[in-house]
Formats: C-alpha cells, structure tokens, sequence
C-alpha cells in the first residue's frame, strides 16, 4: 500500500492506539488523514498475539490493563470496546499467609490486614488514604481531556491542601511512611509509583509521584480493568473507527524524516514524500528529535521485564485460606514489600540483577476467558502476566540475552518461593514441546516496538498541568507542543500521556481543531 494523494490536512506518525484515535476524530471532523506505520499491522504496543506456537489463545502482548482510557473517547467515536472491573485489588503472600483487598467486602479486607499486621491501623489508614485518592481522581480525571490548566488552576481543581502537598511537592515516601507501619502495606501502596518508572520512594525529582498520581486518577476511579478480547480488541476496533471516519492508514511504512517551516510540512518514508498542513507523532520525543534532524534530548530508559504464560491450571498456594482464582484475579504481588523494593531499586541502581526481582501478576482469564479457545477454557487453561519491576536496561547492555536468561530465572524463583509447587509444573507445553513462556526486556521492547530505551511512557511522566499560566497556543493549552507550530505529539510522551489511554491522540486532535489567535 501507498498513500493515495501527494498531500493531507494531518499526517500521522505510527499507528498505535493514539494515533488511531487522532485519525478518528479529525477524520470524523472532515480533516484528510493519513496514518503511517512501520509494522505490518497497527496498534503499537495494544495488540494481541497467539504468543505460542499451535496454541489457540491470544495473549496482550505487551500492554495488557486499561485505566486511562476515558468513556468519552469509546463513546464519542463509537467503539465496541468493554472492559471488566476485578473486583480483587490484590493478593499479597507473605509466609503462608498473606493480604488480600478485596473492594466488595471492607470487612474481608480489614479482616485480611488485621491478621497480616495485628492490628487494624493500617486497614484504617488504608481507607482514609485512598478515599483521599477516590476524590483526588473524581475531580482530576475529567481535566485529561479539557485544555491543560495551569498549576494554580490544577490546585484549585484538586481543592485539598493535605493531598496537594503529598502528592505535588513532597516525596511519596514521606506520605507512605507517616501513614502506614507494616512494610507489606508500605509496598503496596508504593508499587503504583514504580510501574514504568525506575525510581525510589525519596526520589527528589518526584518521578515516583507522577506515576502514582496517572496509577491512582484513571477513569476517575484508580481502577485497572480488563480489556474484554484482549488489548487488541481495542486498537482494532480504534482502526476501524478511523477508516470509518476516512482516514487512510498505509503499514509497512516506516517514517524517515520530518520537514516544516511551521506552515506546511513533509514527511519523508522509503518511498516518497507526502505533505500535510500538521503532523501528529505517535513516537517518542527522542525519536521525534531523529526525525526533524534536531538535537535529542537524553534517551529515555525503561525498567521492566515482562513475562507472558499459559498454564494448564493455576498453581496452589502456600496460604491454604485464599482461592488462587481470588488471589491471580487481581494482582499478585512478589517481593515487594517496601524494604525488599527499596534494596532491588539500590542493587539495580549500580547495575546488579535484583537479588530478590520484584513483580507482580495478574490473570486474565480470570475476568475474561474470550482470548482462549473454547478447548483451552473448557480445559482449565489460564494465561499469566507478569510485569518486573527495577530491570532498567542498562542492565542487559553487554549482554542482553545472558543477562535476560538469568533476571528470567532468578524472577522465577521467586516466584516460586511463595507458591505451593513450582510454576514450571503448570505451564502448557506449545507444538514443539516448549514451555508456554515470553520474556521482554526495555531493548526488546525498543527492538520490536520501537520504544526508546524500552520506556513504556516514552520518557518521564509530567504532572497534568502547565508553567505557561497564560498560554494562547493550542498545542501548549493541549499539551502536545513540540515546539515546531504544525508538529504535535499525539503518544504518550505528551503531557497527559502514558498508560493505554487514547488522551494525547484525542487531544492532539483537539489542537489541530482549535483555531490558533
């Protein structure tokens, strides 16, 4: 496929999720759109996979949870896109016991704390902590998809001078600390801080509380739901919308440069050039910098491993009081108390593999069986989802498939130290006899999908506001701008970016149809 005319109102670069939901809106609103991609298929990082060979179940490959895709965006452009709540927060083992939250009973779940930590101290903090965050998210969510309001402006929308110091100006670990005395509960709370983000609880920059902020506003609520179909459920339905709405989308074509004079644009691929009035980057501000010739800012570093299973049936645990379909259903912390986080991030930090990886699981099928075939559900067959934490890729540098074999391993292990029986006897076996397991490291990540560095948010989330408090520029009110005045970023390196969330695509969108004064 080639692009059908010489020149387009907007040129998208990539066609992952928000790209896609740029190409739907401004197609619906009689924009000409073009999108081009370089892989064979859209969808970026949202797809869904048969991962195993001869095995009939389609895993989310790479991102595998919805939170900050706003019912707007589906409603609006008309998707057949559902997502299922859990209703299991999560499972932490620890001995043989553990903590379970559990979001439909407070009851079972103060029971669960009490028994952890001998007290109900902490359930009671608990709950006053993120009733804090419940508002927080009520009140911040609804501004993803409005002009990007200034700092002052953001204080006044959040309205509690407590949560505003905490989360905004004050490191995570001093909320964390003064509030809770269990470690369990201390890591708990910390690890929606670290998914993504290489950083530590007293971090000074405050990168850590950015990621707890996205983690805990989605969907004005702070839950993590289930994509129904799996992840490219979505971005096939996102694909449809845009043609729908006339958008052409070209694969196989790989962007190689981006010219403009602020005006007008060209945008150069192996085969051509197109002109556009604007171009929308669904890529990484590094990246971006590759394309325009232009001086790159550092690159980005991702800090996670990534490992996808499919099990015959769940394994048994060591706490004999939960169902393992409760405690997989929501997720499965390992290793991360707040202590064992603290001493993965200061061994990472000097370039050790983790002696204890941290992690955490979840299973999807649990909530929503439809990625299996018929025999495998009849089966009892489960997948698993593993996401580990502190892996920044500096790591695998010297030797990324040694270095990857053994994080894999030692990640295992620990796994399997607070189960029943190792997880190697549930794995399913694919045609060839191979045990049904992936792994992805940062450089697969930025070898398959084109991430730099890895980095599933493209770079360092931003905080939902502004500097400029008197911004006239659409680009700068969404908080797209790249400083190139028909050149917007429509991923996730945007402000407000990050996460499966079609908010930079819509927004980015928004400044194309906003009149510039």
């Amino acid at each position: 496929m080639k692009p059908t005319r010489s020149s387009y109102d907007v040129v998208v670069v990539g066609g992952g999720h928000n790209g896609l939901v740029a190409a739907a809106y401004l197609g619906r609103a009689g924009r000409s759109v073009l999108v081009l991609e370089r892989q064979a298929g859209t969808g970026g990082a949202a797809v869904s996979a048969a991962v195993f060979d001869g095995v009939d179940a389609r895993l989310s490959r790479y991102s595998y949870l919805v939170s900050l895709l706003p019912r707007q965006i589906i409603e609006e452009l008309g998707l057949a896109f559902v997502t299922r709540r859990r209703r299991i927060s999560s499972y932490t083992p620890v001995g043989a016991g553990g903590l379970l939250v559990d979001t439909g009973s407070a009851e079972r779940t103060r029971e669960s704390f009490v028994r952890l930590t001998g007290s109900d101290q902490d359930f009671v903090a608990w709950q006053r902590l993120y009733a804090r965050t419940g508002r927080l998210a009520e009140r911040v969510f609804p501004t993803l998809t409005r002009p990007l309001p200034s700092r002052a402006e953001l204080r006044r929308v959040v309205d509690d001078d407590l949560v505003w110091a905490a989360l905004f100006e004050r490191p995570l670990g001093e909320l964390i600390e003064s509030a809770f005395v269990d470690d369990t509960v201390r890591g708990v709370v910390l690890t929606d801080a670290l998914i993504g983000t290489f950083t530590q609880a007293h971090d000074p920059t405050l990168r850590q509380n950015r990621c707890f902020l996205y983690h805990v506003i989605g969907n004005g609520t702070g839950d993590w739901d289930v994509p129904v179909g799996g992840m490219g459920a979505l971005t096939d339905a996102l694909a449809d919308a845009a043609r729908a709405a006339g958008a052409e989308i070209v694969t196989d074509c790989p962007v190689t440069g981006i010219e403009t004079d602020g005006r007008t644009a060209e945008v150069s691929y192996p085969d051509g050039v197109v002109g556009a009035g604007h171009v929308l980057v669904n890529a990484a501000p590094h990246e971006l910098a590759r394309l325009l010739g232009a001086p790159a800012e550092p690159k980005p570093e991702g800090a996670q491993l990534k490992i996808n299973m499919l099990l015959t049936r769940l394994p048994r645990l060591r706490d004999g009081s939960v169902d393992p379909r409760e405690a997989f259903a929501g997720t499965f912390h390992i290793g991360e108390s707040y202590s064992q986080l603290d001493r993965a991030y200061g061994e990472a930090a000097i370039g050790r593999i983790p002696s204890a990886p941290p992690s955490e699981i979840y299973c999807h099928t649990l909530t929503d069986p439809s990625i299996l075939s018929p025999e495998l559900a009849a089966q009892g067959a489960h997948t698993l989802t593993l996401f580990g934490l502190h892996t920044p890729a500096k790591l695998f540098a010297k030797d990324p498939a040694g270095v990857k074999a053994e994080l894999v391993k030692a990640t295992i292990a620990q796994l399997d130290s607070v189960l029943a029986e190792p997880i190697s006897e549930c794995l399913a076996m694919d045609e060839r006899g191979a045990p049904c397991l992936e792994a992805k490291t940062p450089l697969d990540l930025e070898h398959e999908v084109g991430l730099p560095g890895g980095h599933i948010f493209h770079r360092d989330l931003a905080f939902p506001y502004r500097a400029d408090e008197d911004a006239t520029d659409p680009a700068v009110r969404w908080g797209v701008s790249t400083g190139r005045p028909n050149v917007f970023l429509c991923g996730a390196g945007a402000v407000r970016g990050g996460g499966v969330s079609g908010i930079p695509g819509h927004n980015a969108a928004m400044a194309v149809l906003e009149p510039h004064p």
